[in-house]
């Protein structure tokens, strides 16, 4: 049943749980990857007694995509998904509103880990379980991404409050909805997320 929801096609970018189910999955990749790698070498020198063979150069490239598959775990095994608390009550709050679980969005300087977001046409609210979220250099970073990609007038604000994120859904709920603009933020936003 695990092995069946790891490689399922549930596992969107921006869908609940989305971190540490690609976690587990590039994890999986990566030991796959190098245990195909080490069974070439192994019977390269098994078949010939020495490494100077055929199979061992395949081996050797095969470590190219395991290790970028290495790299890829890496980076996933840092971030964590949305609590199971949070993400409850937030799926409480947030029904008819478009969102985006799980959003890890990186720059030069830092990662932005946005547990979720919600976006109602150039409205774009967040909550960011870490409650040291910097806030300022996420919006000037995001804002930037929106607006190279076409996006005027789109506001971003992220709530480190459960609370206070739950109460601005249900504003968020009230407003005018433009579902194109809407579904043109969240593509935009999920091209630039890990």
């Amino acid at each position: 049943m695990q092995l069946k929801r790891l490689f399922s096609t549930d596992n969107v970018k921006g869908t609940r749980d989305y971190l540490n189910t690609q976690k587990r999955y590039e994890i999986l990749r990566t030991l796959l990857y190098f245990g195909i790698s080490l069974s070439l070498f192994a019977a390269g020198y098994i078949q010939t007694g020495s490494r100077g063979n055929l199979l061992t150069i395949i081996a050797v490239l095969g470590c190219l995509p395991a290790s970028k598959s290495a790299v890829g775990a890496v980076m996933f095994c840092r971030f964590h998904s949305c609590g199971a608390e949070a993400g409850a009550e937030i799926e409480r709050h947030s029904q008819g509103l478009s969102g985006l679980y799980d959003m890890v969005f990186t720059s030069y300087q830092k990662n932005y880990v946005v547990s979720h977001l919600a976006v109602c046409g150039n409205t774009v609210c967040g909550f960011a379980e870490d409650g040291r979220f910097a806030e300022n250099e996420f919006y000037r970073h995001i804002g930037d991404i929106l607006k190279r990609d076409g996006h005027k007038n789109v506001t971003v604000k992220i709530f480190t409050n459960l609370a206070r994120y739950t109460e601005r859904l249900e504003q968020m709920k009230a407003l005018e909805r433009d579902e194109d603009q809407s579904r043109a933020v969240i593509a935009t936003l999920k091209s630039v997320a890990l």
